[in-house]
């Protein structure tokens, strides 16, 4: 049977996701197809069901639902448990299994763009509490980054997921952002601040230390405010769209039985339709 896939969201018409899986089967010349689901929440588990009785091989769970599925899979990784979330889900046989990429995703990006990064860094500031801060949080920890510092507008949720996470991770208030800017080795914007449409992330670069690595996870638009800034400060700049990129690895080598790479060509393509959006 061709492999039949999907990014389940709702909205989902904004996915670049399609693109990304589309290039990756022409490329290597493979049957099988990935397409956008829209499905609202109170519909997830009725798609489950579908997914159960084989309409699908796997696919792509993006917002809403990265949450709600952890709880519908009768599998899922320890990374998922972890995060609380899933991203890739699969079949075997009647059981559905999910896993979070996100994490290995936002870190092979970091790998690919500031080799060794994790040899360097003692010191992460992490902007925001959020799934996607949970996510990163937790990566970081496992590479063994010796201090990670939250802070979130929300100081009271920021204080619950260091709690959870425990060992490295503290939370500050977000009032100290700034001042902490200039003790951090490794800067992550995980929040939707600064992105297209969304309020501008208000946060003051001076203590910024040359060579210190500015991560934002936001990629519409692609140059954020945030990594103009910290490129013109002399910080190393990395982009979301790695993120995007590498985070959708895992799941093709899973459907289609190809491992695929993150290529120039892919970016640009991606790039390409992000800026005639």
């Amino acid at each position: 049977m061709t492999p039949r896939c999907f990014v389940l969201g709702h909205p989902v018409a904004h996915s670049r996701s399609p693109l990304i899986h589309g290039s990756w089967l022409a490329e290597h010349g493979l049957a099988g197809s990935y397409e956008r689901v829209d499905v609202a929440p109170a519909d997830l588990p009725a798609f489950v069901v579908r997914l159960r009785a084989g309409e699908f091989t796997g696919g792509n769970v993006t917002v809403p639902h990265k949450e709600a599925m952890l709880g519908l899979v009768d599998h899922a990784t320890d990374a998922a448990r972890a995060i609380g979330a899933v991203n890739t889900i699969w079949r075997e046989g009647e059981r559905i299994c999910g896993d979070n990429t996100d994490v290995s995703g936002f870190l092979a990006h970091l790998d690919a763009t500031a080799p060794g990064w994790d040899r360097r860094v003692g010191t992460a500031l992490v902007l925001g509490a959020g799934g996607a801060a949970r996510g990163i949080a937790f990566g970081l920890k496992g590479r063994g980054i010796g201090r990670i510092i939250l802070v979130n507008r929300s100081h009271a949720r920021a204080e619950e997921l260091a709690a959870a996470l425990g060992g490295s991770v503290e939370a500050a208030d977000w009032t100290r952002r700034d001042a902490l800017v200039g003790d951090a080795d490794l800067v992550i914007n995980t929040t939707a601040l600064g992105m297209h449409g969304q309020p501008p992330l208000e946060i003051d670069l001076a203590r910024l230390r040359p060579g210190t690595i500015v991560d934002d996870i936001v990629y519409v638009p692609l140059q954020t405010p945030l990594l103009i800034e910290a490129a013109r400060r002399g910080g190393v700049p990395v982009d979301g769209l790695g993120m995007l990129l590498h985070q959708a690895v895992p799941g093709f080598a899973r459907w289609f039985g190809v491992t695929p790479t993150v290529t120039p060509a892919l970016r640009a393509r991606l790039e390409a339709d992000i800026l005639g959006h």
